[in-house]
């Protein structure tokens, strides 16, 4: 049992070290991105299904309220975390709208969207990013494997964050540590470093 533990750690590290060396100049440029967007009054919304929505969700968190250091609110929104407005979505139209009408109601031009998706075949996130293109939204996506249908429906403003060919476990693990970069890379490009 242990040394099982000890394998699924490595296993981690090195989905990591991995993704971290393919990655680092898309991380860069999203948050470059998102930068971007909160110095000319925009927010960034976030939207993921099941265990990603739970790193989509506490992204927004770190953004409102804070990362490392002390410093002003962004302005974030995870539009997954109102179960009576998806239920109300969901039962009035379907399941697939319960991102995009929201996406049409609060995204401005100039926000950004942040999609999480392990398999990448969810169509109320596909729904969501064509709802993000509408309202003239850059999209960046945490995916994983081998992006399933997103990719297709992203343009040349968006960025793809791809994690590893590997167990979802390791994706959402990658998944989570770049959403850490970016909140890092963030404060420090808008208030400076802290070190």
């Amino acid at each position: 049992m242990e040394q099982r533990v000890i394998t699924l750690f490595h296993e981690s590290i090195e989905a990591k070290m991995q993704a971290g060396e393919q990655l680092a100049p898309l991380i860069a440029h999203s948050s470059e991105l998102m930068v971007e967007s909160l110095l000319h009054g925009g927010k960034i919304l976030t939207c993921a299904n099941g265990a990603s929505a739970s790193l989509a969700q506490a992204f927004a968190a770190m953004m409102i309220n804070r990362f490392e250091h002390e410093r002003p609110s962004l302005p974030a929104l995870h539009i997954g975390a109102d179960p009576v407005l998806q239920s109300a979505i969901a039962h009035d139209y379907t399941y697939n709208e319960v991102y995009a009408k929201q996406i049409r109601a609060l995204g401005q031009p100039g926000d950004v969207l942040v999609v999480l998706s392990a398999s990448g075949s969810a169509s109320n996130l596909l729904q969501a990013i064509s709802a993000a293109h509408d309202r003239d939204m850059p999209v960046i996506a945490l995916t994983g494997r081998d992006s399933g249908d997103i990719v297709a429906l992203l343009d040349n403003r968006d960025v793809e964050l791809r994690g590893p060919d590997a167990p979802y476990a390791r994706i959402h693990e990658v998944h989570l540590l770049t959403l850490f970069c970016l909140c890092d890379l963030i404060e420090q490009q808008l208030f400076g470093s802290h070190e």
